[in-house]
Protein backbone atom coordinates (compact mmCIF):
# COMPACT_ATOMS: atom_id res chain seq x y z
CA UNK A 1 0.00 0.00 0.00
CA UNK A 2 1.25 3.40 -0.54
CA UNK A 3 1.21 5.92 1.93
CA UNK A 4 -1.39 7.73 0.52
CA UNK A 5 -3.96 4.46 0.76
CA UNK A 6 -2.59 3.83 4.33
CA UNK A 7 -3.53 7.86 5.35
CA UNK A 8 -6.76 7.84 3.61
CA UNK A 9 -7.21 4.14 5.05
CA UNK A 10 -6.54 5.47 8.85
CA UNK A 11 -8.56 8.32 8.02
CA UNK A 12 -11.55 6.69 7.36
CA UNK A 13 -11.02 4.05 9.94
CA UNK A 14 -10.86 7.47 12.36
CA UNK A 15 -14.06 8.87 11.15
CA UNK A 16 -16.10 5.76 11.07
CA UNK A 17 -14.58 4.35 14.38
CA UNK A 18 -15.83 7.84 15.97
CA UNK A 19 -19.35 7.87 13.92
CA UNK A 20 -19.90 4.53 15.44
CA UNK A 21 -18.76 4.65 18.66
CA UNK A 22 -20.90 8.58 19.44
CA UNK A 23 -24.36 6.40 18.03
CA UNK A 24 -23.39 4.41 20.76
CA UNK A 25 -22.76 6.77 23.55
CA UNK A 26 -26.32 8.34 22.37
CA UNK A 27 -28.23 5.22 21.82
CA UNK A 28 -27.21 4.65 25.94
CA UNK A 29 -28.12 7.83 26.61
CA UNK A 30 -31.24 8.16 24.69
CA UNK A 31 -32.99 4.48 25.59
CA UNK A 32 -30.35 2.87 27.40
CA UNK A 33 -33.20 -0.37 28.69
CA UNK A 34 -33.00 -0.84 24.92
CA UNK A 35 -29.07 -0.94 24.19
CA UNK A 36 -28.19 -3.05 27.27
CA UNK A 37 -28.81 -6.26 26.27
CA UNK A 38 -26.09 -5.38 23.06
CA UNK A 39 -23.71 -4.41 25.66
CA UNK A 40 -23.38 -8.63 26.57
CA UNK A 41 -24.32 -7.90 30.35
CA UNK A 42 -26.60 -11.38 31.05
CA UNK A 43 -29.28 -9.10 33.28
CA UNK A 44 -30.74 -5.81 33.60
CA UNK A 45 -30.08 -4.83 37.29
CA UNK A 46 -32.81 -5.72 39.85
CA UNK A 47 -32.82 -1.67 40.89
CA UNK A 48 -33.10 0.86 38.39
CA UNK A 49 -29.63 1.12 36.55
CA UNK A 50 -30.41 3.90 34.23
CA UNK A 51 -28.07 5.84 35.86
CA UNK A 52 -24.54 3.29 34.87
CA UNK A 53 -25.96 2.91 31.23
CA UNK A 54 -26.38 6.78 31.25
CA UNK A 55 -21.98 6.47 32.10
CA UNK A 56 -21.54 4.43 29.86
CA UNK A 57 -23.10 6.68 26.98
CA UNK A 58 -21.16 9.78 28.22
CA UNK A 59 -18.22 7.94 27.93
CA UNK A 60 -18.82 6.34 24.82
CA UNK A 61 -19.89 9.57 23.09
CA UNK A 62 -16.77 12.07 24.62
CA UNK A 63 -14.17 9.14 23.15
CA UNK A 64 -16.42 9.96 19.62
CA UNK A 65 -15.65 13.35 20.51
CA UNK A 66 -12.24 13.58 21.20
CA UNK A 67 -11.51 11.32 18.31
CA UNK A 68 -13.22 13.99 15.92
CA UNK A 69 -11.51 16.79 17.19
CA UNK A 70 -8.20 15.07 16.68
CA UNK A 71 -9.11 14.19 12.84
CA UNK A 72 -10.37 17.82 12.35
CA UNK A 73 -7.67 19.19 13.65
CA UNK A 74 -5.11 17.75 11.97
CA UNK A 75 -3.44 16.11 15.12
CA UNK A 76 -2.87 12.56 13.58
CA UNK A 77 0.07 11.40 16.08
CA UNK A 78 -2.00 12.77 18.71
CA UNK A 79 -4.99 10.60 17.44
CA UNK A 80 -2.93 7.66 17.72
CA UNK A 81 -1.82 7.66 20.56
CA UNK A 82 -5.73 8.71 21.82
CA UNK A 83 -6.79 5.84 19.84
CA UNK A 84 -3.87 3.45 21.41
CA UNK A 85 -5.07 4.30 24.94
CA UNK A 86 -8.89 4.17 24.42
CA UNK A 87 -8.15 0.51 23.13
CA UNK A 88 -7.94 -0.01 26.65
CA UNK A 89 -12.42 0.47 27.06
CA UNK A 90 -13.13 -2.26 24.38
CA UNK A 91 -10.61 -4.80 26.11
CA UNK A 92 -11.84 -3.44 29.43
CA UNK A 93 -15.68 -4.37 28.10
CA UNK A 94 -14.94 -7.62 27.19
CA UNK A 95 -13.15 -8.60 30.08
CA UNK A 96 -16.34 -7.46 31.84
CA UNK A 97 -18.75 -9.36 29.93
CA UNK A 98 -16.65 -12.59 30.54
CA UNK A 99 -16.19 -12.27 33.77
CA UNK A 100 -20.17 -11.56 34.07
CA UNK A 101 -21.12 -14.72 32.44
CA UNK A 102 -22.15 -12.98 29.50
CA UNK A 103 -22.22 -14.39 26.43
CA UNK A 104 -18.21 -15.10 24.58
CA UNK A 105 -19.78 -14.41 20.94
CA UNK A 106 -20.49 -10.70 22.32
CA UNK A 107 -17.17 -10.57 24.54
CA UNK A 108 -15.25 -11.85 21.60
CA UNK A 109 -16.87 -10.76 18.74
CA UNK A 110 -18.12 -7.14 19.41
CA UNK A 111 -16.28 -5.85 21.76
CA UNK A 112 -12.63 -7.91 20.91
CA UNK A 113 -12.96 -6.99 17.42
CA UNK A 114 -13.94 -3.45 18.01
CA UNK A 115 -10.19 -3.18 20.31
CA UNK A 116 -8.01 -5.20 17.12
CA UNK A 117 -9.77 -2.07 14.87
CA UNK A 118 -8.81 0.90 17.23
CA UNK A 119 -5.22 -0.95 17.97
CA UNK A 120 -4.86 -0.97 14.19
CA UNK A 121 -6.08 2.15 13.42
CA UNK A 122 -3.85 3.60 16.09
CA UNK A 123 -0.89 1.54 14.01
CA UNK A 124 -1.68 3.00 10.92
CA UNK A 125 -2.02 7.01 12.43
CA UNK A 126 1.80 6.56 14.64
CA UNK A 127 3.71 4.92 11.27
CA UNK A 128 2.58 7.73 9.26
CA UNK A 129 5.70 10.02 7.98
CA UNK A 130 4.61 13.18 6.48
CA UNK A 131 6.43 16.67 5.94
CA UNK A 132 6.35 19.06 8.58
CA UNK A 133 4.51 21.72 6.70
CA UNK A 134 1.48 18.91 5.20
CA UNK A 135 -0.53 18.70 8.24
CA UNK A 136 -0.66 22.70 8.91
CA UNK A 137 -1.65 22.57 5.08
CA UNK A 138 -4.36 19.98 5.70
CA UNK A 139 -5.63 21.65 8.94
CA UNK A 140 -6.45 24.57 7.64
CA UNK A 141 -8.11 22.74 4.68
CA UNK A 142 -10.23 21.13 6.95
CA UNK A 143 -10.95 23.80 8.99
CA UNK A 144 -12.27 26.15 6.39
CA UNK A 145 -14.23 23.93 4.64
CA UNK A 146 -16.04 23.37 7.63
CA UNK A 147 -16.20 27.49 8.17
CA UNK A 148 -18.39 28.07 5.43
CA UNK A 149 -21.91 29.45 5.39
CA UNK A 150 -24.45 26.68 3.31
CA UNK A 151 -24.01 28.61 0.45
CA UNK A 152 -20.21 27.60 0.62
CA UNK A 153 -19.10 31.51 1.00
CA UNK A 154 -15.87 31.20 3.71
CA UNK A 155 -16.68 32.54 6.90
CA UNK A 156 -13.66 33.27 7.71
CA UNK A 157 -10.57 34.98 5.68
CA UNK A 158 -8.83 33.45 2.92
CA UNK A 159 -5.61 32.38 3.68
CA UNK A 160 -3.64 35.96 4.76
CA UNK A 161 -2.23 33.85 8.01
CA UNK A 162 -0.59 30.84 9.04
CA UNK A 163 -1.80 27.60 10.62
CA UNK A 164 -5.45 28.22 12.29
CA UNK A 165 -3.65 26.48 15.17
CA UNK A 166 -0.53 27.43 15.91
CA UNK A 167 -0.21 30.45 13.96
CA UNK A 168 3.22 29.42 12.09
CA UNK A 169 3.11 29.74 8.37
CA UNK A 170 0.72 27.39 6.12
Amino acid sequence: MTSTTVKHLATALAALGAAFILYIGLSYLIAPQASASQFGVPTWPRQDGSAFLAVKGVRDAASGLVILALLLTGQRRGLGWALAALTFVPLGDMVIVLGWGGPAATAYGVHGATAAVVAFTALLLLRERTPAATPHRARNHILRSLIRDPGGIPLVPEPTYGCLSCGSPS
